[in-house]
């Protein structure tokens, strides 16, 4: 498995929890939204990063479709 992948799962696993949420209803919100590509692809500054910056872009990009900084 990629280590994109990897992360992908991890980030939106704590991504629910952060939000009180099941994975699923906030996979199914980015994938309704057409964010889950654009947050996949995000990784090499996700990973990077202190995963509350990955929570404040996806907050950011779920309110106005685009990325917080």
């Amino acid at each position: 498995m990629p280590e994109e992948m990897k992360f992908f799962m991890y980030l939106l696993e704590f991504y629910a929890a952060y939000k009180n949420r099941k994975t699923g209803e906030v996979l199914a919100e980015w994938d309704s939204k057409g964010l889950t590509k654009k947050i996949y692809d995000n990784y090499w500054v996700y990973h990077t990063e202190a995963i509350e910056n990955a929570y404040a872009d996806i907050d950011n990009l779920l309110n106005t479709g685009k990325h917080a900084w």
